[in-house]
């Protein structure tokens, strides 16, 4: 698939995948500016320099990336950034502190993974009632998850 990016800022990097079987995209801090520290508790917009024409019937999906939450506490706010295709301002990232201690973002840092999928726009209808199933209208947890 092809992707059109525009830089809005000529420093900005595109991203790239870290290996050939990556489904992720690294996406980057703009590599030009001061350091950016994110104290506990917090959360900071982190900008990338870059828009993107996402296809229409397709998402862009903003995921933490697994070493900079694990090690450092940083990760999308949302959990998951939502990119929708009609969107074309800049892409930023927001990072969240879930850790103890302030964590500093470097210019040209790898900020959070993307990936570009499929949409289904459901068409959503009223009903009285639903099928049964045997699991019924049971929710969290009620499947024994311990």
């Amino acid at each position: 698939m092809e992707l059109k990016i525009t830089k809005l800022h000529p420093a900005a990097i595109l991203p790239t995948y870290g290996s050939a079987g990556a489904a992720g995209a690294d996406l980057y801090a703009l590599p030009e500016g001061d350091p950016i520290t994110i104290n506990p508790g917090e959360t900071v917009f982190i900008h990338t320099g870059l828009s993107m024409a996402i296809p229409e019937g397709y998402v862009g999906l903003n995921f933490a990336r697994s070493g900079l939450a694990s090690k450092r506490g940083l990760a999308p706010a949302n959990k998951v950034g939502v990119i929708d295709s009609d969107y074309r301002g800049e892409l930023m990232v927001a990072l969240h502190n879930h850790g103890d201690i302030p964590q500093t973002v470097e210019p040209g840092d790898r900020v959070a993974q993307f990936l570009i999928m499929p949409v289904i726009t459901a068409n959503f209808v009223e009903v009285d009632s639903l099928d049964e199933t045997e699991r019924g209208a049971g929710g969290f947890g009620s499947t024994g998850c311990k």
